[in-house]
């Protein structure tokens, strides 16, 4: 590959990757900011209600991911990938300018609040179509020896965008006061993520298509005109269409698969990343701002090993980093909670959440081109996106829910044992399943 080549190809890859964080800063933006703005929302009740309300709505975005992982699926496949990421980003800024433009309920009484939900529908929309498009956009994208590295920026992104909704935060909380974010200065960040977003729609619009896609397209055309005439054959109709039917009566084992490769590795990284700030409160009994910097120190190094993660994988093959991460989840976690139960030093703490974090790279840095190597071109998008959405949402989605259930039901280490057991299903996966680095099918393309 020449010089041109591949700083075209990189030049897409870092698109790809920069409308990642931008889609997954927004996304976070929301929880961040909700202690701000949930009474201009929901003035009725106490604060706790507020809360409750505002996230209710979190939720509801959280649930449309399923549903836009299919509708975005089917059409980054059809229309390419370059349209469902440009798409997915318009759909995250107009969520994002949405909320920031929204009255407050004493302008506009229950109007606002509808507003907000329908926000957030959207924002769930993009957010569910962004994944499936990504990753197979950033694994077609990539050559094939540095496929494993370059599609590990789509964690990079993931958790770059959460880092930076909290660095917004902070800059805020020191140059505004309480009553000027509560007033308006809550509405910033959402104008920063919708203009950042249009930005990134500017620069999707103008990277290349992958040559997966257009090869599938013109298999597609191919087995169209095979269709009509005498020739026709297993290859033709729904069989090289994009669609829900098409998965489920076509490839219904790969998507099972990713569904089982992603219970364990979904559930462990909100185990650890979103749910490990506030077990460090709840449970080690740490204050809020240590806990917050103990995660936030280690979630920032998680982010940096990533690419490392993904760089092995192309040297040693992404099935040993999974069952890698297999066999230490199994074994580790529930020692890592328990002596984080009693940890009292912060160094230690830290030293015990990243430890963990670490573990879990053998699934965050090559899950999404292992997924992507699983299936076709012609029905990548959706194979990647809806199984991950789905399983994302049953074990990802509840991971804070099922801990905190199982700390108040006083059986907190049941949650540790949840967790191995989910982890070890998924190991069963790992270690049946053939290494997707040498028999990928985005060979084939």
């Amino acid at each position: 590959m020449d010089a041109a080549s591949r700083t075209h190809r990189l030049r897409s890859i870092v698109g790809g990757s920069a409308g990642n964080l931008i889609e997954w800063y927004d996304w976070y933006v929301y929880s961040f900011f909700t202690l701000y703005f949930a009474p201009a929302f929901f003035p009725e009740g106490d604060r706790t209600a507020q809360l409750l309300s505002a996230a209710a709505v979190f939720a509801v975005g959280f649930l449309m991911r399923p549903i836009g992982a299919w509708l975005m699926g089917v059409y980054s496949d059809r229309k390419g990938r370059k349209a469902g990421l440009s798409v997915s980003v318009a759909l995250m800024c107009g969520g994002s300018l949405m909320i920031a433009a929204t009255p407050t309920y004493h302008s506009i009484g229950a109007l606002a609040p509808a507003l907000l939900v329908l926000a957030r529908l959207l924002q769930g929309l993009s957010l569910g179509g962004e994944y499936g498009a990504s990753a197979t956009y950033l694994s077609e994208m990539a050559g094939r020896s540095r496929r494993g590295f370059f599609s590990s920026f789509q964690y990079v992104t993931l958790i770059g965008g959460q880092l930076a909704a909290a660095m917004v935060l902070i800059i805020l909380q020191l140059l505004l006061t309480e009553a000027e974010l509560e007033a308006w200065g809550w509405r910033i960040p959402f104008v920063i993520g919708g203009m950042l977003a249009l930005f990134v729609f500017y620069i999707r619009r103008r990277m290349a298509e992958t040559e997966s896609f257009k090869n599938a397209q013109a298999a597609n055309t191919q087995a169209g005109e095979l269709e009509s005439g005498p020739e026709s054959g297993p290859e033709s109709g729904d069989a090289l269409r994009s669609s829900g039917w098409s998965l489920v009566k076509h490839h219904p084992r790969e998507a099972l698969l990713v569904m089982a490769l992603t219970a364990g590795g979904t559930l462990a990284f909100y185990a650890y990343s979103i749910y490990g700030q506030k077990f460090l409160v709840n449970t080690s009994g740490f204050d809020r701002e240590t806990a917050t910097r103990i995660s936030t120190a280690a979630l920032f190094l998680f982010m940096l090993i990533q690419p490392l993660g993904g760089m092995l994988s192309d040297r040693i093959g992404r099935k040993p980093m999974m069952i890698a991460f297999g066999i230490a989840g199994t074994l580790l976690t529930y020692p890592i909670f328990v002596a984080l139960e009693g940890v009292r030093s912060p160094y230690a703490a830290f030293g015990l959440l990243f430890g963990a974090l670490v573990i879990v790279t053998g699934y965050t840095s090559i899950n999404a081109v292992v997924k992507a190597e699983l299936f076709p071109a012609h029905i990548r998008a959706l194979g990647v996106a809806l199984p991950y959405a789905l399983a994302n949402t049953i074990f990802g989605g509840t991971a804070e829910y099922v801990a905190l259930w199982f700390k108040d039901q006083g059986i907190e280490r049941g949650f540790y044992i949840y967790v191995t057991i989910m982890i070890a299903l998924s190991l069963i996966a790992y270690a049946r399943m053939r290494d997707t680095r040498d028999h990928s099918r985005i060979l084939e393309d």
